[in-house]
């Protein structure tokens, strides 16, 4: 997902940053400039969430996992039913979008979620900092320098066999629009088709938020299913200034405790995005706060 912009080589966790005694990394916005931050928790010379994401069979193996739970709950629906909130729901009492007799679609974040850039994050890893130009370069001219996210591309496979068309929702720049469906093509995750099945930032006056795009797509398909990295590719409401606190209680409410595995599913990203944010008291609150008593080392 690019619903701000990104701090490409943020830690793993904004909770490491404050225990190393560095400046925590809050999530850009859509509008707002990527801040500076304090060198990130490395390891080897490499921020410890790239590792993660990139490189450790532990992402592979929940990446997998997501993937396979996304393909079962599909194919074990009898009477297919939305999972795109409709015009005037909330978080806190959700509805959606009707069906009728719409053919099935999924609707799937690109970046991170079926695309792994990893071209651009080992540009990022050198300590560059993130800027608007570079992604656009990047968004050019890294066709290659992909690779599918563990478990996507025979997870996509089998749902266009069920007859569930694949559709990709990315704040990827519509000017770009060739570059990605060639990156997507050539990742072995296509086909992708822009304005068919493939819907970028651009492609209404929305910018970033990617609810109209959501709402265009529902218009046309029965969505069951949806797959992204961050809380914004399943609504924007995620994103309507809601501290840490608050978007972490709400994701665990009871009206929508129950849709997080059961036709919403989240792919890891530790890398960045709108989860790398808190301080080190919002992260750690007090009451749970401890040291070891005196002497203990």
């Amino acid at each position: 997902m690019r619903a701000f912009r990104r701090v490409a080589w943020a830690p793993a966790l904004a909770g490491a940053l404050a225990l190393q005694g560095c400046v925590s990394v809050s999530a850009p916005t859509s509008i707002a400039p990527a801040p500076t931050a304090a060198v990130p928790v490395t390891v080897d010379g490499v921020p410890a969430g790239m590792q993660y994401l990139y490189a450790s069979g532990e992402a592979a193996a929940v990446s997998i996992q997501a993937w396979n739970a996304l393909v079962g709950y599909v194919r074990a629906q009898r009477s297919p039913v939305s999972v795109v909130l409709a015009p005037g729901a909330t978080l806190a009492a959700p509805s959606w979008t009707a069906c009728g007799g719409k053919p099935k679609a999924a609707v799937f974040d690109v970046d991170e979620t079926v695309l792994l850039n990893l071209g651009f994050e080992y540009d990022a890893a050198s300590g560059q900092p993130w800027s608007d130009s570079r992604w656009q370069a990047w968004e050019r001219t890294g066709i290659k320098q992909v690779a599918p996210v563990p478990g996507a591309r025979a997870a996509l496979t089998q749902l266009r066999a069920m007859g569930v068309t694949v559709v990709f929702n990315s704040n990827r720049s519509a000017a770009n629009a060739a570059q990605t469906q060639a990156a997507i093509d050539a990742a072995g995750l296509g086909p992708a088709r822009h304005g068919e099945t493939l819907f970028l930032a651009g492609d209404d006056a929305m910018g970033s938020k990617k609810d109209g795009r959501r709402a265009t797509i529902a218009a046309k398909y029965c969505v069951v299913a949806m797959g992204g990295d961050q809380l914004g590719d399943f609504s924007d409401l995620f994103n309507a200034g809601q501290t840490p606190a608050a978007r972490r209680a709400v994701v665990q409410s009871p009206t929508l405790a129950a849709k997080w595995g059961a036709g919403w599913f989240v792919l890891p990203n530790p890398v960045y995005g709108t989860a790398l944010k808190g301080t080190r008291d919002e992260v750690f609150p007090p009451a749970i706060h401890w040291a070891p008593t005196q002497g203990v080392q």
